[in-house]
């Protein structure tokens, strides 16, 4: 990556905000580093933890993630298009169906590609959705107390062209951790995306949104619902080594 201007990486505060894998790479480094993908990565992540599932992030879709997930013993998802009934894939819902899956290999061009760069950087990683973002701020705040320092990456989509498209519904996911955190030393960024949170008319502005709409209209609806339960998973999924699994010390109670 060519150089950042210092001011960029928002180090000021110990709350920040950035975009996809471009800005998580900038924003470093961070002691704690939260993924936020609700339409789908992050929140397929927050159903397959809770079944106890162990979900492997991979950055390719391609020959090299079958071999992948081999290795490990693991099944890997396929595409929504391509999912058959208990065959798992990036829908949410199809994981909810699956039967008989211990490990998980799970490709995504934003959340998993983001989250391996982070862990790569050396930050703490987590994965969080509207689903599970008070119990994320729950961990979080502790840690935060301590002196942590925490960034926050809304994953956001892609254009046709590969280029970064912000996803509003990612912003409203990462304000949702920061609005149940409530950390006192917020960047103006992250400020502005807890606002956005406090703003939104969920779970209908999830459904009316271009992701939602999208997914909609390709046959996915059950994704969005999945999506806009907004606090209902008390799991924390904590990347360690290659795989996500669930923190040991994360509050297991009903948000």
């Amino acid at each position: 990556m060519s150089a950042v201007d210092d001011q960029h990486r928002q180090h000021a505060y110990r709350a920040r905000l950035d975009w996809g894998p471009v800005g998580a790479e900038a924003i470093g480094p961070a002691d704690i580093a939260v993924v936020v993908d609700v339409l789908s990565f992050t929140t397929t992540l927050t159903v397959a933890v809770e079944r106890g599932i162990e979900v492997f992030p991979f950055r390719w879709r391609d020959d090299r993630a079958e071999a992948y997930a081999q290795e490990r013993d693991a099944v890997l998802a396929v595409q929504r298009q391509d999912a058959v009934p208990g065959r798992p894939s990036l829908s949410p819902a199809s994981l909810r169906d699956a039967d008989g899956v211990g490990r998980l290999v799970l490709p995504s061009p934003n959340g998993s590609t983001i989250s391996s760069l982070l862990a790569e950087g050396g930050a703490t990683v987590v994965g969080a959705s509207l689903r599970n973002r008070t119990a994320v701020a729950r961990w979080l705040a502790p840690r935060f107390a301590a002196g942590a320092s925490i960034a926050v990456i809304a994953s956001g989509e892609r254009w046709p062209d590969g280029t970064l498209r912000p996803a509003v519904e990612d912003l409203w996911g990462a304000g949702a951790v920061l609005d149940a955190l409530d950390p006192d030393d917020l960047s103006p960024e992250a400020a502005m995306a807890r606002d956005a949170f406090r703003a939104a008319d969920l779970p209908a502005s999830l459904h009316a949104c271009a992701g939602g709409r999208e997914l909609t209209a390709k046959g996915y609806a059950e994704d969005v619902v999945v999506a806009a339960e907004v606090d209902s998973a008390s799991v924390v999924p904590l990347l360690r080594g290659e795989s996500f699994r669930a923190a040991a010390d994360a509050v297991t109670d009903r948000c």
